[in-house]
């Protein structure tokens, strides 16, 4: 398995692949609602996005955050079933448990 280093403000993610279950206790198939936003674990990221004056701004997650992202937004790795790549700028929210 190759090893990814993100660059600039790239994020590598790997997706949650937990069950949603409605409050009756009925399991969701993944066709229910396939606009919600994605779940998943920061594995690693890049420095920053690099800046107009050279400096590079600093990143708002961390790895080990579990983030919530836009659905349409991350890009698959070549050979790659378990990882995602995204952008900062695609990244809604950390969770904070």
């Amino acid at each position: 398995m190759p090893t990814y280093k993100p660059l600039n403000d790239h994020i590598l993610i790997k997706p949650s692949n937990g069950q949603e279950v409605s409050k009756a206790g009925i399991i969701l198939p993944d066709t229910v609602d396939k606009e919600k936003p994605e779940k998943g674990e920061v594995v690693a990221m890049g420095p920053g996005k690099l800046l107009e004056n050279g400096q590079r701004a600093p990143m708002s997650v961390k790895v080990g955050d579990k983030v919530i992202f836009k659905k349409y937004s991350p890009d698959e790795l070549p050979g790659e079933k378990e990882l995602l790549m995204i952008r900062e700028e695609d990244v809604l929210a950390v969770v904070v448990e």
